[in-house]
């Protein structure tokens, strides 16, 4: 759909951009979304629960519900009741109660309880209630966003196809490759291979596992097993062995055929772990299974140092703190920054006053925004630095090598209280 075409005021653009602006259509937004993840509906839906309009833009052409089930620590859903959406979404997740780590080579076991609330969310679940609880044409499905150029205010984002969309606050919520942290000049988030599999089994009569969360370590592979629902289970198989024919066969199973992939999994845990991992890899929903080979993360220096602002242009969940895995706080951050950033705007706009067509007013609500990125960034940085030390950590450990190293890492982690999940206890506040 072509716009009026809306002319821009002092910029900072090239002369390319001034071309392309005469060239092609333009329309305009106050808050642009790049990005229709975990990160992107929670920020429009909390922008939406204060009163004020945002525009997501996701480059799929639907909404992306793949990638399993997330698990949703008590500060996530601290954030989704603040959102109004918590109770709808524990319809569908029973509470898990505790940690079941098995060392199978070693012959030990612990239990390990969960004291405060954790669910684990099928990630379809989470999308799409937050999308159908934001306004209708609210999120722009299929606008892939090729380049931005600096605005004052804001910034100017271009299509393929020659669409021009102007936004006066911009937020990136896209992801480990996002493009507006490459705007901002931050470095590319880093990656580490780690290839598993991943996927959904169904119990018609009810699964036999209870309310725990099962670790499983072996020789040559780790298992993590959550229950959803009383006969619905997530799963992952992490393949250890560094064989480049392994990798590859996950690879080409990936694009051409899951049911080969599980096959093969289920080759490579027969014999090695109890029958009824493998009844539940050879018996889960091939629709439901997709391969991961890489691990994304932000090394937690920069995370701490990086500048996350330009302008009222900032960056929220992986595209701001990629962290991987390996603590389980990915997509309950990603909540808590939704909501400091929508509460930080906000205040913003109570605080600009005059109406719409308001110039002086809307220079204040400009300077008001930028202040209240700047204010979202501080009050930020220093939860999302820890979380990603701590991951980065178990990351290292998982990989160490060397016994000085992995007590080096076991040392950080009883520091920073790991194995009592103290990072799951916060609270980041009101919207």
């Amino acid at each position: 759909m072509r716009h009026p075409l809306i002319r821009p005021g002092t910029s900072s653009s090239s002369n390319l951009l001034d071309l392309i602006k005469e060239t092609y259509m333009e329309e305009s937004h106050d808050i642009v979304i790049v990005g229709g993840g975990i990160c992107g509906l929670a920020t429009a839906l909390a922008l939406h629960r204060k009163g004020i309009a945002s525009l997501v833009l996701e480059k799929s052409e639907t909404l992306r519900v793949d990638g399993g089930s997330i698990g949703v620590h008590v500060n996530g859903w601290r954030v989704l009741e603040q959102l109004g959406i918590a109770a709808e979404l524990r319809e569908t997740a029973n509470l898990v109660t505790a940690f079941h780590d098995v060392w199978q080579e070693e012959e030990k076991s612990t239990l390990t309880p969960v004291r405060k609330e954790l669910r684990w969310l099928k990630r379809k679940d989470l999308l799409e209630t937050m999308a159908k609880n934001v306004p209708a044409g609210a999120i722009r499905l299929g606008c892939h966003i090729t380049a931005i150029h600096p605005s004052d205010p804001g910034a100017v984002l271009t299509t393929p196809g020659g669409s021009i969309i102007r936004a006066k606050v911009l937020i990136g919520c896209d992801g480990s490759n996002s493009v507006v942290a490459k705007y901002l000049g931050l470095s590319p988030a880093k990656s580490t291979p780690r290839t598993f599999l991943r996927g959904f089994t169904r119990y018609p009569h009810g699964h036999p596992f209870g309310d725990h969360f099962l670790r499983l370590r072996g020789k040559r592979f780790f298992v993590g097993r959550s229950p959803i629902t009383d006969t619905l289970v997530s799963f992952f198989v992490a393949c250890h062995i560094p064989s480049a024919d392994a990798c590859h066969l996950l690879h080409a199973g990936d694009t051409r055929d899951m049911r080969a992939t599980r096959h093969s999994v289920v080759q490579k845990l027969e014999g090695q772990c109890p029958a009824e991992i493998v009844e539940m890899v050879q018996n889960s929903d091939p629709e439901s299974l997709n391969v991961v080979t890489k691990v994304w993360y932000r090394p937690p220096w920069q995370v701490a140092f990086a500048s996350f602002r330009k302008g009222t242009v900032t960056v929220a969940g992986d595209a701001m703190h990629a962290m991987g895995s390996y603590i389980g706080q990915g997509g309950s951050a990603a909540l808590e920054d939704a909501l400091v950033l929508a509460r930080s705007l906000a205040r913003a706009a109570a605080g600009s006053g005059g109406g719409r067509d308001d110039e002086p007013c809307e220079r204040t609500m400009i300077v008001g925004a930028a202040t209240a990125i700047g204010g979202y960034v501080r009050e930020r940085r220093l939860r999302v630095a820890r979380l990603s030390l701590e991951a980065f950590v178990v990351g290292e450990l998982l990989r160490a090598k060397s016994l000085a190293t992995k007590l080096a890492c076991l040392g950080i982690l009883a520091l920073l209280g790991t194995k009592a999940l103290g990072h799951t206890n916060y609270d980041c506040g009101r919207l």
